[in-house]
């Protein structure tokens, strides 16, 4: 299906791409991975559009992308950690914006301590998967009005590490563990793709979801060095039991390959509710602790459980 793999790079991924008349939106857009799909995108046409919290910072990405590649760049605050401030972010950009042709929902925390969002949800929760399923249905009026639309959720092969617990997602009645929490918001990444491909695929909308590989990118900037030392251990002695080599951390031009590539490539033209490794489809796999997609993640009945929990969690329900 592909010839790009581990070590392709987004302008690789990208080549002969033209992306002119198209907008991406992608949350997370100022450092990282964002910053380089959008610089990547960007460099072949697309309008692109830097959403994050932090307004200077968002302006700086944009004046640096747009100088070097002479495309449009607009930006847009928002808090992914409060509804209020979701809420705010999708009213101002139905007023300001056109369309949205690829919705790319990279931002997200990982193994913070324990702490909660503005409206008390659990923080790895509420930012990776609430904020975006919140932001994702109110610029749905934008994306609804773009050609060959798809949107992309940023998960992770974190999702391996935990189910989402329908009964307690805020560790209300169960000790806080900032792996297991990672691990639950990465899966319902996964599942809200599966969500969105039943609700929006007879519209030509399509979702899916992605692990861009290990980066060291500012995502890991809540784990002390003893962490992170734990962290490649226990990958290194995962890839020793399956008889491998450890792989290696990509470069963040890597990491974004997968993103762009799912964004863009023909090969996907009218599939969606698919997890993506490796700019491939990933296969189902329970055991594999070096890849593939598990069956809780794409579990259709699971993927409607969540699209509830949502719901009721943001106090608002959405039907297309």
């Amino acid at each position: 299906m592909s010839n790009f793999g581990f070590s392709s790079t987004a302008d690789e991924v990208l080549a002969g791409v033209d992306l002119s008349g198209r907008t991406a939106f992608i949350t997370g857009g100022y450092s990282g991975l964002g910053r380089e799909t959008a610089r990547a995108m960007a460099d072949r046409g697309a309008h692109v559009i830097l959403s994050g919290r932090d307004a200077t910072k968002l302006a700086a990405a944009a004046d640096a992308i747009a100088e070097e590649t002479d495309a449009k760049v607009d930006t847009l605050v928002c808090n992914l950690a409060s509804l209020d401030s979701v809420r705010k972010a999708g009213a101002e950009a139905n007023e300001r914006f056109d369309k949205i042709d690829l919705l790319i929902n990279n931002a997200g925390v990982m193994a913070c301590d324990e702490a909660e969002t503005t409206d008390g949800f659990e923080m790895q929760f509420g930012t990776n998967h609430i904020g975006h399923f919140l932001l994702t249905n109110l610029l749905m009026p934008l994306v609804e009005r773009g050609k060959r639309q798809r949107i992309v959720n940023l998960s992770s092969r974190g999702h391996h590490i935990a189910p989402v617990d329908f009964d307690d997602p805020n560790f209300e009645n169960r000790d806080y563990d900032k792996w297991v929490s990672y691990g639950q918001s990465k899966t319902a990444n996964v599942l809200f793709a599966v969500g969105l491909e039943r609700r929006l695929a007879d519209k030509g909308i399509h979702a899916f979801a992605l692990h861009p590989g290990g980066i060291n990118t500012n995502l890991g900037r809540h784990m002390s060095e003893e962490e992170m030392a734990g962290l490649m251990e226990r990958i290194r002695k995962s890839a020793e039991e399956r008889g491998e080599e450890p792989e290696p951390f990509k470069t963040i031009p890597q990491g974004a390959a997968t993103t762009c590539w799912v964004a863009t490539t023909p090969a996907l033209e009218g599939r969606g509710g698919l997890y993506c490794e490796d700019c491939h489809v990933a296969e189902q796999d329970d055991q594999d602790t070096g890849g593939g997609v598990r069956s809780y993640a794409i579990d259709r009945d699971k993927a409607e459980r969540l699209w509830e929990l949502s719901e009721k969690m943001v106090g608002q329900t959405f039907a297309y």
